[in-house]
């Protein structure tokens, strides 16, 4: 898409909202601290730059925060949203008149116990925030959406009148990084997250599903917890990388395309950015930064995947068996690092399952760790994503190596 006549880059000083031009804005506001009252006062300088609190929420409407709770784990794992910043955005909102409920559904174990490791229970017990019902859902109606028109939504969720998403920036094995627009994906109740994962192996196909659950919840505000991200073999075996930014933003994909720059990621290869653009969700190319300057919080040494090749490949034929052979990344576990828990046998989506136990007669089908049949492995990567121990990691044959360089 060329650029709209009057509109700046994000090469450009950082402005106001009273110097922006209309369209896709974030503001970028550099907060170096998980300390509440620097968080606060990042949070509050966000929202002013966008219009007030007021401008999204309204006296008496009951708004569901949706944070990052991708598994149980401890703040200082970079893997879920922080407490700080879910205190933060729930005191603004509260400010603001709003009524406020909070809640996720990760892929494996109860909600709530999630909640409690990642210190969010405590956090919004302090502000007598409930934890909304994300085991239950009802199917709803998206005649709207390109890949899937009927949704099955947490009961926390259809109850709001409004909801505000609490993204964490980190990288992500299939979608490259994880932000804005997968965050809704929690919405849908834990156990079925998978079937999408089966029904639509190839990334595009995927990532549009993404965009459309996106739209069909549309999320009043988005607030990235960036002070410190993931990087590397994200979104839960990564490592921690202090980048010391808060962003806030209307558009999804407008905030998603800004993370990613400040991974030092091309926009143009997320393809829930993309897709988010040609679906009308929001716009990557022409974003208008208010508050800092981007440039100042850019980690070009980020690390997260940026070759030009699928992450996926071809779904199916003889292209797809000669992709998932020779080219395309794949899943592999890292045996000394790997406890046997059988969580990655678990959380395969395919039927038969591609990642299974190796039998081994008298010592038990645990005495080695689980194998993959990269021919079943549709390259979902949920394996990687929920393992433990960060004992799976994803690696590129040396034909894709060759091709992608």
């Amino acid at each position: 898409m060329a650029s709209r006549p009057g509109r700046r880059d994000s090469h450009s000083p950082a402005l106001t909202r009273e110097e922006s031009p209309v369209g896709s804005t974030v503001a970028l506001v550099r907060c170096q601290t998980y300390e509440d009252d620097a968080v606060y006062a990042a949070v509050g300088r966000g929202l002013e730059l966008l219009g007030g609190a007021s401008r999204f929420v309204s006296e008496g409407e009951r708004i569901l925060l949706k944070p990052n709770l991708l598994v149980a784990s401890a703040p200082g794992a970079s893997v879920t949203t922080h407490p700080a910043v879910f205190a933060a955005v729930a005191r603004h909102l509260a400010g603001a008149g709003a009524v406020l409920s909070y809640g996720d559904s990760p892929a494996v174990g109860r909600p709530e116990g999630a909640a409690k490791r990642a210190g969010l229970a405590e956090a919004a017990a302090r502000l007598s925030i409930p934890f909304a019902d994300f085991s239950s859902g009802r199917d709803v109606s998206a005649p709207s959406g390109r890949v899937v028109k009927r949704w099955r939504i947490a009961e926390g969720v259809l109850a709001a009148d409004g909801l505000v998403s609490l993204p964490k920036m980190k990288t992500h094995a299939l979608t490259r990084m994880t932000g804005a627009v997968k965050n809704q994906f929690g919405c849908i109740p834990g156990p079925l997250k998978g079937e999408f994962h089966a029904r639509m192996p190839d990334i595009r196909t995927f990532a549009q599903m993404l965009v459309d659950l996106c739209a069909a919840l549309a999320p009043r505000l988005y607030v990235m917890d960036g002070i410190v991200a993931m990087e590397g073999n994200g979104p839960r075996g990564g490592e921690p990388r202090h980048v010391g930014v808060l962003l806030l933003s209307d558009d999804p994909v407008a905030l998603d395309a800004t993370a990613s720059r400040l991974m030092g990621l091309d926009p143009a290869r997320v393809e829930t950015i993309t897709l988010g653009q040609e679906s009308g969700l929001g716009m990557w190319e022409d974003v208008t930064i208010l508050g800092d300057r981007l440039e100042e919080s850019v980690a070009a040494d980020f690390v997260a995947n940026r070759r030009a090749g699928s992450t996926t490949g071809p779904a199916s034929g003889v292209a797809a068996w000669l992709a998932r052979a020779l080219i395309v990344p794949r899943p592999f576990i890292v045996p000394a690092r790997c406890t046997r828990c059988g969580t990655c046998v678990e959380v395969c989506p395919v039927d038969p399952k591609a990642v299974q136990w190796v039998e081994s007669g008298r010592e038990g089908r645990r005495a080695q760790p689980p194998a993959h049949d990269y021919q079943r492995c549709i390259r979902c990567y949920c394996c990687q994503e929920m393992c433990p121990e960060r004992a799976i990691e994803v690696s590129v044959p040396l034909l894709g190596r060759i091709i992608h360089r």
